[in-house]
């Protein structure tokens, strides 16, 4: 930034800081309640009955409603960062260098995997992301759950966060709990905002345009359109990496400072479309539709290859070969080898492949290989080839992703006149929901190519295509069986498809190559691309009834019951039921209670991927590549056709109400048998190679490398608290809310099962802090409005990608300790129309937990751990200025 910046954002965050120091001290002297129309509304929640909408305090398992003003109090526009502000037990964050996952971030409730969560839009199933979270993920390994980030708080009317189990009442999915986005249904006015940020450090500039408007649809119903378009530049948080500054110092000037970029990946062009129609049909009949267009382009960066230390560029280990043995025919593991391909067809090249980066009489290292004769003969000779050549300071792979998304929903809804029925409520719905995902690795090679490499080094690397489709017919009747009210009676049926594509990509990155035999890896190197033979469409379908009953059955009981039944094409079928209920004690005290089982079935996503990629393991780069669990290359290390995950919730609660008062303290139980993650890495022998001769196309070329597939591999038991309370009053001639919001969550592995370490298991029960809250003091004026909000992160196991712990003392992973972060508002109404906000998370700078000084510090480029609970990047400020009509 130039000097007139960056004293304006000094400037800024001075402004913040002693905005947020203001409302703090109002908060210690006194909890009071924000004056708006908004707050003043009842909460009133679609899910956790299909009853009668009810509000927050009536419902008999507990309800989060986060409205869209909340929502936006937050310097992030992404509306997963958005929801971890405003619910403890919903986690997310960063993951740079983990291919897509870097892009479409799992979340978490509960401590359960993303896709343990159902998410509804408008009360109807969204469909998932064609995105695995394949590295990095912790909780989150191998989960493919919808993408949430699409959906622009410019086009919610709320979010309901139902945290409880609920495969009873919606099917596959719902073990910790739904999540409802509810979209704006105005037929008239509308806002447009823009926003513009970045971080402290200077980078990941952010430009955020979005709006919402309103109109009649006729004369009897309603259009509401939203959009958002964005664009994000990268951060960096890296540092060099010592081997490529050692390889600067010694004079190769090819060298990037630094070699490699660690932080944020860049954003262009993120465009979504929203729309929400109702028309009224008379005779107490609905129609409406709704849907989505999303696309962004996104760009991250891989690990460094470095040009004198070509582990990560062949597909087997140098010291298993005859050409790492010394003069007394031993392996020498202090002997390094630079490998050189032959490019002659017959192998007559005459290409050197003893060529060594240690004096092997001195014991020294070669600073400059560039400078070596060896190099020189090699690189005049046609026939030979080695990746100095086209590198001589290494490369970083790039990886760029653009993912679509776009889904559409119709139905029609209303009441039965007459016949037996008359009087019911019924619901005819048809959804379709499609996303993609297309990969291109650029800065790359497919090392078997040797020098026949494209052009531009650029690999467009194929994609993933998830389609989902689905109808549904609802019933709703209220029977009067003698009760304190008659009971509510819902039923309903549902047929769904859902459908994994993989698309190859271009021949180049996936093309064996003269060098594969030479012991070079295949493929566009950092993501092979998908070959013809992975190409290919896979489809699963299911049908689903379901009843659910409820009813007061005295004036202060309620007692509700779900039995659901599902059956699927894939496993077959499965059947859970729910039992809740709620008990006023008093006016102003009641408690609640619920039980059920639930399941989720594995993604067919899970049951099909095919994936090669470079992974970091024991600090070293190899090629790691997944396969189906049923394939012959997993099968022969125990893969099994995969089977539903099954779980039993418990929850007790209490519901406190006393004027501006609001309480709830829910206690929960699930425990989750076979659950589904992807294997940890799993070497391939010489003896898995001869095993696979005929079953397999070239199960050599696997040699030395990894495998993953997906398994039901161990068992968990998550006990928590979720403690909610609000409370405000009149304040210096202003309104002030308080909200406290705390989650206490921990995870035990109960059975490991065959596949999952020790490692993994600490990462299960340690990775996310068991103890999370937020504390927020809103006060409003007539032509001013700010909020403060705290937030507390506990103790939580620190790790760099998927490195074992073992490698501790080199500095891959640790206990991090607490840490509370500040972020702060500032609005001023200029008049009825205009709003000019400045804000700023984390306006302390509360820096991340730093990487220790040892193996990970220099192979991971960056200096913090990337599976913190809150921002690596720092302190971020806004400034944003909103129209409304």
């Amino acid at each position: 930034m130039n000097t007139t910046m960056t004293t304006l954002a000094k400037s800024v965050r001075y402004i913040i800081a002693a905005s947020a120091a203001v409302s703090s001290v109002a908060a210690t002297s006194v909890i009071a309640q924000q004056k708006s129309d908004t707050d003043n509304i009842e909460k009133i929640a679609v899910v956790g009955s299909r009853a009668a909408p009810r509000s927050v305090a009536e419902s008999p398992v507990p309800v989060d409603i986060i409205g869209s003003d909340e929502l936006g109090k937050n310097a992030s526009s992404d509306l997963l960062d958005q929801l971890q502000a405003a619910i403890p037990s919903f986690n997310v964050r960063q993951q740079p260098i983990s291919d897509a996952a870097s892009f479409i971030r799992p979340v978490n409730l509960r401590g359960l995997s993303s896709d343990s969560t159902l998410i509804l839009l408008n009360g109807k199933r969204r469909h998932r992301a064609s995105v695995i979270a394949f590295q990095g993920g912790g909780v989150n390994d191998g989960a493919q759950g919808p993408d949430i980030s699409v959906i622009p708080s410019s086009a919610l009317k709320q979010v309901e966060v139902l945290r409880d189990g609920a495969a009873a009442q919606y099917g596959s999915d719902a073990i910790a709990g739904v999540m409802n986005f509810v979209l704006r249904d105005d037929a008239d006015g509308g806002s447009l905002s823009v926003r513009h940020g970045e971080y402290y450090e200077g980078d990941g500039d952010q430009l955020v345009v979005d709006g919402n408007v309103g109109l009649p649809f006729t004369k009897d119903g309603s259009l509401n359109l939203s959009f958002q378009y964005k664009t994000v530049d990268a951060t960096s948080r890296s540092v060099q990496r010592p081997d490529a500054q050692g390889l600067a110092d010694a004079g190769n000037m090819s060298i990037n400072s630094p070699a490699q970029t660690w932080g944020n990946p860049e954003i262009d062009d993120d465009l979504t479309l929203f729309g929400n129609v109702k028309l009224d049909l008379g005779d107490d009949k609905e129609f409406y539709m709704f849907g989505n267009y999303s696309d962004r382009v996104a760009t991250g960066g891989y690990y460094y290859r470095n040009p004198q230390d070509r582990a990560g560029v062949f597909s087997k280990d140098v010291y298993d070969y005859d050409w790492d043995k010394d003069s007394d025919g031993e392996f020498d593991p202090t002997r390094k080898i630079w490998l050189v391909g032959d490019m002659t067809s017959n192998g007559t090249g005459n290409c050197p492949t003893d060529v060594t980066l240690v004096d092997y009489v001195n014991g020294t290292s070669v600073d400059n290989i560039l400078n070596t004769a060896d190099y020189t003969s090699v690189a005049n000779n046609p026939d030979c080839w080695a990746f100095n050549e086209l590198y001589p300071g290494g490369y970083t792979p790039q990886f760029t992703g653009e993912i679509n998304d776009t889904s559409l929903t119709m139905g029609t809804k209303g009441e039965i006149k007459g016949g037996v029925l008359d009087g019911a409520l019924f619901d005819l719905s048809g959804s379709f929901g499609r996303n993609k995902s297309t990969y291109t690795l650029i800065n790359t090679v497919n090392p078997s190519m040797g020098s026949n490499q494209p052009i531009d080094n650029a690999f467009e690397a194929g994609s993933y295509i998830q389609l989902e489709k689905a109808f549904n017919a609802d019933l709703v009747k209220s029977v009067d069986l003698g009760l304190y009210e008659p009971v509510n009676v819902a039923s309903g049926l549902e047929w769904r498809q859902e459908s994994f594509e993989i698309v190859s990509g271009e021949e180049a990155s996936w093309k064996q190559g003269p060098l594969a035999s030479q012991g070079f890896s295949v493929g566009s190197h950092g993501f092979a691309g998908f070959s013809p033979e992975a190409q290919g469409i896979n489809k699963r379908q299911s049908i689903a009834a379901y009843l659910d009953v409820e009813a007061y059955i005295t004036e202060d009981f309620l007692l509700g019951a779900a039995l659901r039944y599902e059956d699927f094409s894939s496993f077959g079928n499965t059947t859970n039921y729910k039992i809740t209920a709620q008990y006023s004690i008093t006016d102003e005290i009641s408690v609640r209670a619920s039980h059920s089982t639930g399941f989720r079935a594995p993604t067919v996503g899970q049951e099909n991927v095919v994936n090669t990629q470079t992974s970091l393991v024991s600090g070293e780069l190899v090629q790691s590549a997944t396969f189906p669990p049923t394939h012959p290359v997993s099968a022969l290390k125990g893969g099994v056709s995969l089977n539903p995950e099954e779980s039993e919730s418990f929850a007790l609660g209490l519901v406190y109400q006393n004027g501006d008062f609001f309480m709830t303290v829910d206690a929960y139980s699930i425990d989750v048998e076979n659950r589904i993650a992807q294997t940890d890495k799993i070497d391939i022998t010489q003896a898995d190679v001869t095993a696979l001769q005929g079953i397999y196309p070239s199960p050599e070329l696997l040699l030395g490398g990894k495998i993953t597939f997906f398994a039901n591999d161990f068992d968990t038991s998550t006990q928590g608290v979720d403690v909610v309370a609000n409370y405000g009053m009149d304040l210096f001639n202003g309104s002030t809310k308080f909200s406290l919001a705390y989650n206490y969550n921990s995870t035990e592995v109960v059975d490991p099962g065959q596949f999952t370490t020790g490692f993994k298991i600490r990462r299960l029960e340690e990775g996310i802090p068991e103890h999370r809250g937020t504390f927020t003091v809103a006060q409003s004026w007539d032509q001013v409005s700010m909020f403060v909000r705290a937030n507390y992160f506990g103790e939580w196991f620190a790790t760099h990608a998927d490195e074992p712990d073992e490698f501790s003392s080199y500095g891959w992973s640790e206990t991090a300790g607490s840490s509370v972060t500040l972020d702060a508002e500032v609005s001023y109404f200029v008049n009825d129309s205009i709003t000019l906000s400045i804000g700023a998370n984390n306006i302390l700078d509360q820096e991340a937990q730093k990487l220790q000084q040892g193996g990970a510090y220099g192979v991971v480029s960056g200096k913090y751990y990337e599976s913190g609970p809150f921002d690596y990047n720092g302190g971020f400020y806004y400034a944003k200025a909103t129209y409304s009509f």
